[in-house]
């Protein structure tokens, strides 16, 4: 693999070099090429990469630019029925001018970095990169160094956005194997609010596209971003992701993950409690089956005093798939009068699944309230025999106790119209035979 791997580096840094842009991103692809450069690629023997393999990736020469291709309905893959939403398209990593919304919102600047005006390029030029570390993914560092485009949300002071803005990236099979880098800069100003939902989604065929995306979040005094990352492409796929989060005085973070598996699926989330009062409240889920894997690595740094965590995560898998879960929360010496609290719970339907979970908590202050736990567990034979004691077969049973195990934090998400989208494609996950499932559907309706 030495040599493939050899090849692999070359040939991505080939490819950073022929899109670097120059102008206000010089400095950041710079950084992110000699980051990549001198990064190691992850093995078995890289500690956050050791339950992971990357063999896949070293198999065919995706390190080319994608083409554009539409497809009819592709729509329906991303579009959700009763929320109105203001929508940026991207299809292999770039802009779809046709799909996209061109409403404005008082209060919202979204531009692409290619559009911005000197004022939003300079706000651009302060915030970018700053937050995405490069020290533990070779694949963040990647990012930075091909920079030359993005999203860019600015919500102005005071500001509550009457809808909320969704960037959707679709992934869809070219030509030839290839690599679409997509960026994503988010900044509250004091006391705005929005909610950003950010949807991967891919067409029901064999993929040969690699996703690259990193988004930063930078939330001001008082200010409050929901976000959710929604991962469903198809099980062929390849996504590298990132998420990194600043929070200042008093400020919220609410994130929503759901991440269904792929061929290779890595999420790192990045969350700097920098000024006290802040709060980040994190839950996820991921449902890997068949052979997909899963791997989200979460990082809170506790900086400052008197603020909040709350993070939760569970995950299902199936058949003979593997999941990866690796959450830190680091209190630094400053950061007295902490309060923060990390719970994964996972359920293995098969004896042949995979979990690695490892919370963990690092604590330097000695004023803190601080809890973590995980636990590894089958479905209840005693619920089981209940349910099939009343007349429901071993198994919907299976699917029924199955999707309790989640629906907790489904029913936590406060957007109803994508709340009800979910519960399907969820559902999906446990069996294709929808007489089995629409009774989970039903009761969402009914409610």
């Amino acid at each position: 693999m030495g040599e493939a791997v050899s090849d692999f580096n070359q040939q991505a840094l080939s490819l950073t070099q022929a899109r670097q842009a120059g102008g206000v991103y010089q400095a950041i692809n710079q950084l992110g090429a000699s980051a990549f450069e001198t990064m190691p690629f992850p093995t078995r023997k890289t500690e956050s990469w050791k339950y992971t393999s990357l063999h896949a990736l070293t198999q065919q020469n995706y390190n080319q630019s994608p083409k554009a291709v539409l497809l009819d309905g592709i729509d329906a893959q991303y579009e959700v029925s009763g929320l109105e939403v203001v929508n940026l398209v991207f299809v292999n990593g770039q802009f779809q001018a046709a799909l996209s919304s061109n409403e404005t919102l008082a209060g919202l600047q979204l531009v692409r970095f290619s559009e911005a005006t000197s004022e939003q390029l300079a706000l651009i030029e302060k915030h970018l990169g700053k937050l995405a570390e490069t020290e533990r993914n070779l694949f963040t560092a990647l990012n930075n160094a091909q920079v030359n485009d993005g999203v860019f949300v600015f919500v102005d002071k005071n500001t509550q956005l009457a809808k909320p803005i969704q960037i959707t990236n679709i992934s869809i099979k070219d030509e030839q194997p290839a690599t679409a880098f997509n960026r994503c800069l988010i900044v509250l100003d004091t006391h705005a609010q929005a909610t950003v939902i950010e949807q991967f989604v891919s067409s029901d065929t064999e993929q040969n596209v690699v996703m690259n995306q990193v988004t930063e979040a930078v939330i001001g005094d008082g200010a409050h971003l929901q976000h959710y990352r929604l991962n469903k492409e198809h099980e062929s796929s390849i996504h590298f992701g990132g998420m990194y989060v600043d929070l200042s005085r008093d400020s919220q973070f609410t994130s929503y993950q759901i991440l269904l598996g792929s061929k290779i699926k890595r999420f790192d989330v990045l969350v700097n409690h920098n000024v006290s009062g802040s709060h980040c409240e994190m839950k996820g889920v991921y449902l890997p089956k068949n052979e997909q894997q899963v791997d989200i690595h979460s990082y809170i740094e506790h900086k400052a005093p008197n603020c909040t965590t709350n993070e939760v995560y569970r995950g299902i898998m199936a058949d003979k798939s593997k999941a990866v879960f690796n959450g830190r929360i680091h209190i630094h010496p400053d950061a007295q009068k902490t309060l923060a609290e990390l719970s994964n719970k996972n359920l293995l339907l098969s004896d042949k699944a995979q979990i690695n979970t490892k919370p963990e908590l690092e604590i330097y202050a000695d004023d803190v309230r601080c809890a973590h736990g995980a636990t590894v567990a089958q479905l209840n034979e005693t619920a089981k025999f209940y349910l099939q004691s009343r007349g429901i077969s071993a198994q919907e049973a299976d699917i029924m106790l199955s999707f309790g195990f989640i629906n907790e934090l489904l029913e936590s998400i406060p957007l109803e119209a994508l709340r009800v989208s979910l519960r399907p494609l969820l559902a999906e996950q446990f069996s294709s035979d929808k007489s089995l499932t629409q009774h989970l559907i039903a009761d969402e309706a009914e409610a």
